[in-house]
Parts: structure tokens; C-alpha cells; sequence
């Protein structure tokens, strides 16, 4: 595993702190396709990296597959159809489980027993739902790639050529936010190893870890359940990121939060608000110092400590 910098959402910028602290870095890769068609508005991101950026242009180079591969855009948009299936069933499936867990919740019943019991069991449907789904979703993933194998294929492989150049030039790789099923998409299609050193934020730092849950429970007119969306790279291990935790979640309801903490379990939901900054060494712990994280009880607060 790389060493991995986390940061709080972009708005107000801390890279630039953090890349005068990195005085090993002396060129970096970028990778702004979640910005999609305005991949290349990177001027402000080359300026903050000290003018040593080169984007790799995913965004861009995947429009070329899809244009100069029609056999293969077909088989994508097939492919992202019946993903979308999938999600759009698995919503269906988490409003009645959730709804249910949420009146087993409320029901008083005169034995605390008899109620914490079937409120497990309802928590326990909750998470059969979610990891069925993301169980599908990883499978039929591999089964695309194993079936189009984009490395094989003349366009994507001469992108991927001309994508390891540019990382043996660089020794760091920065991740940007925007929106993460195509940050996955791309990272995947052109196939990026783990650098030496990763700093990622939002959506960018969600494509990192194994798992990607996508939330926000102040949509209007929207139950806004969580929804789990497959698998990340898997570069962070042990944790599911919440970033604009406080912008985008009831973070003072602890009913809400703690069923978060429940589905992610045992995985921990890492909150990402402004100004944070954690970082994984090399092989480092499954949870930085100084991690807040969405306890059993739905506050946030960081880790206890067990003692060895």
C-alpha cells in the first residue's frame, strides 16, 4: 500500500501546506477526471503543486477509447445500463429494510430483550441488503473485464503506454474530487499502480478505499439513505470516508448516524470536514491519529484506544 494523505474538502485549499512538508516530491501526476468535460481546468491545482503538475488527462483519454472503440463503447454503455439496473434496485430494497429497521426501532415493547433482539435482526437484513449488492456489483465488474479486456485492445492499451510513462516521471499522484463512479471507472480502465504517495480529497479520497458509499441526507423530497456504489481501488483498507460529513449529513441526529456506523461495521466511517489532514504510512495503521470517526452511538469522536 502507498502512504496516503487524506484532506478535508478544497474550499479552502491546505494542499499547498502540505506539499511544501513533502520534500521528497518533486513531480507529481494528476488526476482531475471527476471534473469530467472541465478535466482540463487544472491551472489553479498546477499553480498550487508549484507549476511540477502533469495531468493524465483520463477524463479526456477515455472520450478517445469510447470514440476510436466503438465495439467496446457499446459494450460499456450495456455494461453501465445494467449497473444502473442494479443501483436503482438495491435503492428499492434499502427503502423498505431501512423503513422497517427504523419502526422496529420506534416500537416500545415491555421487554427490552424482545425489542433489542428484533432490532438486530432488522440491522442484520439491513446489512445482508447491502453486502449482496456490493457482492453483484464487484462481480459484475470483474466479469466485464474479464470478457472486454481493455488491455488487449489497441486503443485503451496505447493510453495505458502513454499513461505509465508519465507515472515514471512523477512520484507522487494527486486526486481530485467531482464524481467518483467516473474517478473509478478511468482509474481502473488505464489501470494506475499505487504510486509511492497518494493525496486525494472528496470523491477522490472515497476511490482510495474498498468501499464507496455514496450519502447526503439533505436532498429535498429524498429519503436520502445511504447507498452503497461497489468497490474502490482498495488503496485505504478499514474505512468508509464521509467527506462534507457536516454539510451533507444530520450529524446531530445520533439515530441517523449511528445506522451508518452499523452498515459500514467493521469498517469505520472516517469524517472528512474542512481543514482535516490524515495520513497512512506505508503499511501504516488501519486508522491515522487524530481520526474522527462515526461511533456505535452515532457521535463523532475519535477511536477508543485498547490497550495491548
Amino acid at each position: 500500500m502507498p502512504r496516503v494523505i487524506v484532506l478535508g474538502p478544497q474550499r479552502r485549499i491546505t494542499l499547498d501546506a502540505v506539499i511544501r512538508g513533502l520534500h521528497d516530491i518533486e513531480a507529481v501526476a494528476t488526476v482531475t477526471a471527476g471534473w469530467r468535460e472541465r478535466e482540463s481546468d487544472d491551472a489553479e491545482l498546477n499553480q498550487v503543486l508549484g507549476g511540477r503538475a502533469v495531468n493524465l488527462r483520463l477524463y479526456a483519454r477515455w472520450q478517445d477509447v469510447l470514440e476510436r472503440d466503438p465495439e467496446y463503447a457499446a459494450a460499456e454503455r450495456e455494461h453501465r445500463s445494467a449497473l444502473d439496473e442494479a443501483q436503482e434496485l438495491y435503492r428499492l430494497q434499502l427503502a423498505g429494510v431501512l423503513d422497517a429497521l427504523a419502526e422496529v426501532s420506534r416500537h416500545g415493547a415491555t421487554a427490552d430483550r424482545i425489542r433489542e433482539n428484533a432490532i438486530a435482526d432488522a440491522r442484520d437484513v439491513v446489512r445482508l441488503v447491502d453486502q449482496r449488492h456490493e457482492a453483484r456489483i464487484a462481480l459484475a465488474r470483474e466479469e466485464f473485464a474479464a470478457t472486454w479486456k481493455p488491455a488487449g485492445r489497441s486503443v485503451p492499451a496505447e493510453h495505458r503506454a502513454a499513461v505509465a510513462e508519465l507515472l515514471r516521471r512523477t512520484n507522487a499522484l494527486v486526486v481530485s474530487g467531482g464524481h467518483v463512479g467516473v474517478l473509478l471507472h478511468v482509474l481502473r480502465l488505464f489501470a494506475l499502480p499505487a504510486p509511492a504517495t497518494v493525496i486525494a480529497w472528496s470523491a477522490g479520497a472515497m476511490a482510495l478505499t474498498e468501499r464507496v458509499l455514496l450519502f447526503s441526507d439533505k436532498i429535498p423530497h429524498d429519503p436520502g439513505h445511504a447507498e452503497f456504489a461497489g468497490p474502490g481501488l482498495g488503496w485505504l483498507t478499514g474505512c468508509v470516508l464521509l467527506p462534507h460529513a457536516r454539510r451533507r449529513l444530520h450529524t446531530a441526529d445520533p439515530v441517523r448516524m449511528a445506522e451508518l456506523a452499523v452498515r459500514t461495521a467493521p469498517d469505520r466511517c472516517v469524517v472528512l470536514d474542512d481543514g482535516v489532514r490524515l495520513e497512512w504510512p506505508e503499511g501504516g495503521p488501519a486508522l491515522p491519529g487524530g481520526a474522527r470517526i462515526v461511533l456505535d452511538d452515532g457521535r463523532i469522536g475519535e477511536p477508543a484506544v485498547v490497550a495491548s
